[in-house]
């Protein structure tokens, strides 16, 4: 079984071919990042209308690397939520033309449930399932949740965050900081030059559930921090580093960039590293969890992967591929094959949705 998968659920515009939800024959995603690097996140409106000139191209591409004609398709799978609705709307609208006028059979899948597919694509091609029950943390910039998934994908909600996500507040610290958009990669870099103790940070004490999150008060220390010191001149270098030269390299961040602010930023991942792999062990013992799963952009963060294996604990905590961590179509195509299977399609009435996963 083959599907086509389309994602345009945020700022990049994705198409995939998957054979059998374990194989990748193509993967194309076109980035937004120069287009609002300059506004320092994402612009809704400008999101959309580049979504509108590069979605043709993008799945023509992805087909052509597939070496598929329509007719080998048994499906087309597209994000209908959650994300910006106008992006969404580009890729259901122009899903569901190519269903049309294609006879191939259009399913609808969730953006969060194609994170924890993206994991469970990548071990099924190794031989290596996952066991169930499982814990998946979802960890973005728009997205922090942490859910049980039973077999048969059944999804329950253990926990969420209650104001940022987590790579909402790496890039709100990145850009105070004057490092620019995207800053969670620039922190993570930087990070293993300054020391992690250095800064003291307190953990926000949740009431109610133990399993959300909350990176709000992190995000205000270090405000509070910069506020505390005379940095205007040190952020505005970095600000004109990057305007003179784009994309700086490790040595010139490195440069640009003080001990103590290091300290500050190594601080901060710690920080958040420490939040996210505590409530995700919490959670699995408490759901006697089998298999702990690690999946959004957040995944990428080479110090939260370095953290993760170091726990040493006695079940498995997987990641995607960093090229399967941040937003793809494959992992969209991977979720839809059990919908597909079950001959679950969506109508000509599918529309953008703010849910998060069935059943929750």
């Amino acid at each position: 079984m083959r599907i086509l998968g389309i994602e345009s659920s945020c700022d990049e515009t994705a198409a995939a071919v998957v054979e059998d939800a374990e194989r990748v024959l193509a993967s194309v995603v076109a980035s937004q990042m120069d287009t609002h690097g300059k506004y320092g996140g994402v612009v809704p409106e400008l999101a959309s209308r580049e979504h509108l000139r590069a979605i043709v191209l993008v799945v023509r591409e992805a087909m052509e690397r597939a070496g598929c004609g329509w007719g080998d398709l048994d499906a087309i799978a597209v994000t209908e939520g959650p994300g910006l609705v106008g992006s969404l709307l580009v890729g259901v609208t122009y899903a569901k033309a190519l269903c049309f006028a294609r006879g191939i059979p259009l399913v609808a899948a969730n953006h969060l449930e194609g994170h924890i597919h993206a994991v469970v694509m990548e071990t099924k091609a190794e031989g290596v399932p996952v066991e169930y029950p499982a814990v998946a943390l979802v960890a973005s910039g728009g997205h922090t949740h942490l859910f049980e998934v039973r077999e048969g994908f059944q999804y329950r909600l253990l926990g969420k965050t209650r104001d940022d996500a987590a790579g909402e507040a790496y890039d709100k610290v990145a850009k105070l900081l004057g490092f620019g958009y995207p800053g969670g990669p620039v922190i993570d870099k930087l990070a293993p030059y300054g020391d992690p103790e250095a800064v003291k940070f307190t953990a926000a004490k949740m009431k109610g559930n133990a399993l959300d999150f909350s990176f709000s008060g992190v995000k205000t220390a270090v405000l509070r921090w910069v506020e505390s010191r005379e940095m205007a001149a040190e952020i505005e270098a970095r600000r004109e580093l990057q305007r003179s030269v784009g994309r700086p390299t490790l040595e010139q961040w490195l440069a640009a960039t003080p001990l103590e602010t290091r300290n500050l930023l190594a601080s901060f991942q710690a920080m958040v590293v420490r939040e996210l792999l505590r409530r995700l062990r919490v959670a699995m013992e408490e759901t006697e969890g089998r298999t702990a799963i690690v999946s959004g952009g957040v995944a990428c963060n080479a110090g939260l992967r370095k953290a993760a294996r170091e726990l040493r604990l006695g079940y498995p905590i997987l990641f995607p591929t960093p090229g399967l961590s941040t937003d793809n179509a494959a992992m969209i195509a991977a979720a839809a094959f059990e919908k597909a299977r079950r001959g679950e399609f969506a109508g000509w009435d599918l529309r953008a949705k703010a849910a998060l996963l069935p059943g929750t």
